[in-house]
């Protein structure tokens, strides 16, 4: 990774030297572009990839709103590299350090670091999606999110939000490069995220989809810090259980939410039809598909949810089981006899067959 002390240099461009050095190669790109802005030549250019676009200034009141279109391509490039050298950062300056005490194996090291880089994220994406919720007012007046459909001029945190959501979920599939487990995996619910949110973002169906990325993120960071306490002491396997409530919630809210937002709300909105120019997707067509795209992931995350307690569920009885035959076998385990006698007919015996009763003396 970046910024780490490097005891062995290899070939330029071989895999080993793009692995340890990748991060670096990203920061001097920002470098670049962060140079051209001093120049008035390249100032022009250098700004695509910085600022947001498409920019529109309302009169009354006076506020600057966005809408989307193919120049945010490099805005979300650029910060595409900067999630890059945020992704080395933490795992140079706080992963690393905690793996180094906790001593796992190569398996539980590597899920450490994916739930380790996605707890960080979840929390910074969970806090911000919550505070554009508040101060939007989509909390406080739930109608909003279907009402005045399309959405298409947004705030700017609400379109630099989109922006980084794109732009972290685009770093995730180069950095499947380095790595060697469970690549399957990754790829399916990276895919299903970019796949979620440049729906909602395109089809300005925004106001959902924070919602709907609150929630999920709220579920998904109670799973990495379930899972970051179970990797620091396997005993600690309560916090899972939290996570399984609240991961049926998300699933209960997020179809509910679809249902009635997308199925009635925007169903009973007078501006129905397909027009590019206005950014009006409002077809029944269009709803079906989004709302058949949803369930269809809703139920896939539930049913792997079900496979997955109902293993903890098998492995929980075969523990118990184990316990329960040690515990029997312990209990008839036979009593050790002594070495310098036995039992003969229900008589005890010394070894020489004498009784080792005492002889009464007589008396004298």
């Amino acid at each position: 990774m970046a910024f780490r002390r490097r005891n062995k240099s290899y070939p330029f461009f071989s895999q080993e030297f793009l692995i340890q050095n990748h991060a670096d190669i990203v920061f001097t790109l920002v470098i670049f572009i962060l140079i051209g802005l001093m120049f008035e030549a390249t100032a022009k250019t250098a700004i695509l990839f910085i600022q947001p676009q498409y920019n529109v200034t309302t009169l009354s009141p006076e506020v600057t709103l966005y809408h989307y279109g193919w120049k945010d391509a490099a805005t979300v490039l650029f910060y595409f590299f900067i999630v890059i050298i945020l992704h080395a950062v933490v795992q140079e300056y706080l992963l690393d350090k905690v793996n180094r005490r906790l001593h796992l194996s190569k398996s539980k090291n590597t899920k450490f670091n994916e739930s380790g880089q996605l707890c960080v994220f979840h929390l910074v994406s969970s806090v911000w999606s919550l505070y554009v919720l508040l101060t939007e007012g989509y909390l406080l007046h739930p109608s909003s999110l279907w009402e005045n459909y399309p959405h298409v001029n947004l705030r700017f945190q609400v379109k630099f939000f989109y922006l980084t959501q794109l732009a972290y979920w685009l770093h995730a599939l180069p950095e499947l490069y380095f790595q060697k487990e469970e690549i399957p995996r990754q790829l399916q619910y990276i895919s299903l995220y970019l796949l979620h949110i440049a729906a909602a973002y395109l089809l300005n169906l925004s106001r959902v989809g924070v919602v709907l990325l609150f929630l999920q993120y709220t579920s998904e960071l109670a799973f990495h810090i379930a899972r970051l306490f179970y990797f620091t002491d396997e005993n600690h396997q309560k916090m899972f259980d939290l996570w399984a409530v609240s991961f049926v919630f998300t699933r209960m809210a997020t179809l509910t939410l679809m249902f009635l937002a997308v199925g009635f709300g925007l169903a009973r909105s007078e501006n129905q039809g397909l027009d590019w120019d206005s950014g009006n997707f409002n077809t029944v067509l269009i709803r079906m598909t989004v709302l058949l795209l949803v369930c269809v992931t809703q139920s896939w995350l539930l049913w792997k949810f079900i496979r997955f307690q109902l293993r903890r569920w098998r492995e929980f009885r075969h523990e118990q089981a184990l316990r329960k035959k040690t515990a029997a076998k312990q209990a008839l385990r036979p009593v050790k006899r002594d070495s310098l006698s036995h039992h003969e007919n229900g008589v005890l015996k010394a070894e020489n067959g004498a009784s080792p009763r005492t002889k009464k003396l007589k008396s004298p």
